[in-house]
C-alpha cells in the first residue's frame, strides 16, 4: 500500500518539477520577446524564477528520478562486486543525510513562515513558500531511500 501511494506522491512531485521547468522556459522567453519587441521586461520573471521555480525544479523530482535510476552516478566498482550489505549501508547513510537536510530546511522554511519573511522587489515575495519545496522534495527522497534500504530484495535504484 505504501509503495503505490509513495509512487503517486513521487509522480505528482515530479510533475511539479517538470511544470517548473516549463514555466521557467515560458517566462524567460516571454521576457526576451517583451524586451525585444516592446522594450519592457516581464517585471516578475527574475524573482519568480529565482525564488520559486528553480528550487522546485531542483528538488521536487529527486525521489522519482532516483526511483527510475535516472540520477547521475559514478560507478567506480561494478554492482556485482559490491556486497548487498555495503549497498544497504550506502543507502542508509544517504537516507540519514537527506533526513537531516529535510529537517534543517523545514526549520528554515517554518521560520520564514512564522516571521513573515519577504523579499522586497517589484512585488513583495513571501519567502516561506519559496523555501518549503526543499524539505518536500528532500523528504520524498529520504523516504524513498529508507524504503530502498529495507527492501527484502537487493537494493537498486528502481522500484
Amino acid at each position: 500500500m505504501l509503495g503505490m501511494a509513495q509512487r503517486k506522491m513521487e509522480d505528482l512531485l515530479h510533475l511539479g518539477g517538470c511544470l517548473s521547468l516549463l514555466s521557467i522556459a515560458v517566462l524567460i522567453n516571454a521576457d526576451i520577446l517583451m524586451r525585444l519587441f516592446f522594450g519592457q521586461p516581464v517585471l516578475m520573471q527574475f524573482e519568480v524564477t529565482e525564488l520559486y521555480l528553480m528550487p522546485s525544479l531542483a528538488t521536487l523530482s529527486l525521489a522519482r528520478v532516483f526511483r527510475d535510476g535516472g540520477h547521475l552516478a559514478l560507478d567506480v566498482v561494478p554492482d556485482h562486486i559490491i556486497p548487498a550489505l555495503l549497498s544497504r549501508l550506502v543507502l542508509a547513510l544517504s537516507a540519514a543525510f537527506f533526513i537531516a537536510v529535510t529537517w534543517m530546511s523545514w526549520r528554515f522554511a517554518f521560520r520564514a513562515f512564522r516571521r513573515g519573511a519577504i523579499d522586497f522587489g517589484v512585488m513583495d515575495w513571501p519567502l516561506g513558500w519559496a523555501y518549503v519545496v526543499v524539505p518536500i522534495g528532500c523528504g520524498a527522497l529520504a523516504l524513498r531511500l529508507v524504503v530502498e534500504t529495507f527492501k527484502r530484495s537487493s537494493p537498486t535504484a528502481t522500484a
